[in-house]
């Protein structure tokens, strides 16, 4: 198993959606809408959407909102038609950037993230210019006091995952993300909670960054676009030290 930690980042970001409430839950409304309109409004035969409905959970989001936002998904009742989209670019220092979005307007969204982007000092790039940079996977990051490491090793390859990576803080799990619903499947049945699963943008190569400035500007670039209404994720390859 590769030596490979992801678990500094994912933390970072938890701390800031934390303290963004009301985001969080607008993000998981929208999510929920789409997952139940792609996938049914059953969670028993829809991973994603039974993942997403246990991120409400956590994140203490009223049952009455999920149901709502399930209802809309199906049709069941009127709401706003979103569409998924992603934008690439670049930050300072070459570092490449997937933003992935959920909106209603797409001529707002592609302002928005292009004026982020220029105001930190990037630049909004054409599509396919940077997501090869990136792998395209679902991810599973599992906490290590939740399962011994050959176990997982030999339970998620049985599932259909592809690699299984290992820190001092846990594993991580990735999977072609046609294969995500089923190693969500196998992951719940051996009673395992990930600290964070979702279908990703995993950096193939990294971009070192020493310079602080540069470290500071790209912190700032990161929260400007996580602050817009319509992104959802952003996933990007710089490595600070």
């Amino acid at each position: 198993m590769a030596k490979h930690n992801k678990w500094s980042k994912v933390k970072r970001l938890k701390a800031v959606t934390d303290s963004r409430r009301g985001k969080v839950f607008s993000r998981l409304s929208r999510e929920l809408t789409i997952a139940a309109k792609s996938g049914g409004g059953d969670p028993a035969g829809n991973a994603r959407l039974r993942t997403l409905m246990l991120k409400a959970r956590e994140a203490n989001m009223t049952a009455d909102s999920v149901h709502r936002a399930i209802q809309k998904g199906t049709g069941e009742l009127p709401g706003v038609t979103f569409e998924e989209i992603t934008y690439e670019g670049y930050g300072p220092g070459g570092v490449a950037f997937v933003v992935a979005v959920t909106t209603d307007n797409k001529t707002r969204s592609a302002q928005d993230v292009r004026s982020a982007f220029a105001k930190h000092g990037g630049n909004l790039a054409s599509s396919g210019a940077v997501a090869f940079q990136f792998l395209h996977a679902g991810q599973f990051l599992i906490p290590r006091e939740q399962i011994a490491e050959d176990t997982l090793l030999e339970t998620a390859l049985e599932a259909g995952a592809d690699d299984v990576l290992t820190t001092d803080e846990g594993y991580e799990v990735r999977c072609n993300i046609h294969a995500f619903d089923k190693v969500t499947h196998v992951l719940e049945g051996k009673g395992l909670k990930p600290a964070h699963a979702e279908i990703a943008y995993i950096p193939a190569t990294t971009v070192p960054v020493a310079d602080a400035a540069t470290a500071q500007t790209l912190q700032k670039l990161h929260d400007a676009l996580d602050e817009l209404d319509d992104v959802q994720a952003v996933f990007s390859n710089e490595e600070t030290g």
